[in-house]
């Protein structure tokens, strides 16, 4: 049983995303200032592979987020690994909230990358996903080889931040059915665009879980999230310009054109400060481009495969 996920089956969910099933499941210890912590991934693809695509999650979401991607990124002879952030998901539950920032995020990642014992990792990262990674390519000595950043920048203005805040404030932590479950996801996450409804049932039944005790849908978030925006890490506004400055692998920014966190300019500074930096933009989504549509995919598929200068002369 995964702390902090109290008394739970998958009542209700069963295998909503067809045949879309990791091939192994991992677990980990993490290790914050108030004690250990569970951290869950699932992994995709060829188990043996020198060099896996690392995606992680926005901040409420948890790693079945990239089910789509991550099975064709697989059938490509890929290893993938898709974690679950602590208070996401099936990891544990941080027992201090102030612990969820960002120092604690990479260092979980590192932790986890470690446990695969590999040199060198390709990330994709969504939202937070995409800061933390930011953070983890501007290191020296990071083996982070190519970086996919969905939606985010190293400038997070006080406005966003703000929101982001709200959001997390007034969401629920449990519904009656998956159905309401389902109907909550479709609302908050308009912005991903438009998605099928095997989408959407995908994104509600694994943000879910049965809670025996207490008969209902329990939600895989722990609120206190939003008390890491309290700390000096999310002090508004959020500049990691400092790492991606330093960032010296090649770098691809995905942009929904309506994002109200990822602006125009913003990805025009991105590539002036970094010219390793190269921009899609995607013209029917808000914040975040969730990757599940084909042509989304092939974008993230074809520059992980691709040299450099191939996949900036088609950008371009």
């Amino acid at each position: 049983m995964f702390d902090g996920a109290g008394d739970v089956t998958t009542k209700g969910v069963g295998m909503i995303s067809g045949d879309r099933k990791p091939d192994r499941e991992g677990l980990l210890l993490g290790l914050s200032p108030s004690g250990f912590h569970e951290i869950a991934y699932v992994e995709w693809g060829p188990g043996d592979a020198e060099r896996p695509v690392i995606c992680v999650h926005g901040l409420t979401r948890q790693g079945r987020d990239f089910d789509h991607l991550a099975a064709a990124l697989a059938a490509g002879g890929r290893r993938v690994i898709c974690p679950d952030l602590p208070g996401r998901g099936r990891s544990g539950r941080l027992r201090n909230p102030d612990d969820y920032s960002l120092p604690q995020y990479c260092a979980d990642m590192n932790a986890m990358i470690a446990r695969l014992g590999v040199r060198e990792v390709d990330w994709v990262g969504t939202s937070l996903g995409g800061l933390i990674g930011i953070v983890m390519a501007g290191f020296s000595g990071s083996i982070v080889r190519k970086l996919v950043v969905n939606d985010i920048g190293p400038f997070v203005s006080a406005t966003g931040l703000r929101r982001i805040g709200g959001y997390i404030d007034n969401m629920p932590t449990s519904f009656a059915s998956l159905q309401d479950g389902e109907t909550y996801f479709r609302t908050v996450l308009a912005p991903y665009g438009h998605l099928a409804d095997e989408q959407w049932r995908h994104l509600a039944s694994h943000s879910l879980r049965w809670d025996e005790a207490k008969g209902n849908f329990a939600v895989l978030c722990d609120p206190a999230i939003a008390k890491g925006f309290k700390t000096p890490w999310y002090y508004p506004p959020l500049d990691l310009w400092k790492y991606w400055e330093a960032i010296k692998v090649p770098m691809l920014v995905l942009h929904g054109a309506r994002s109200d966190l990822l602006s125009i300019d913003l990805t025009v500074e991105m590539k002036r400060r970094n010219g390793r930096a190269d921009v899609f933009r995607f013209d029917d989504c808000g914040h975040v481009p969730p990757l599940m549509a084909a042509d989304q995919i092939r974008v993230v598929t074809d520059f992980l495969k691709a040299r450099p200068r191939d996949f900036s002369e088609v950008v371009r």
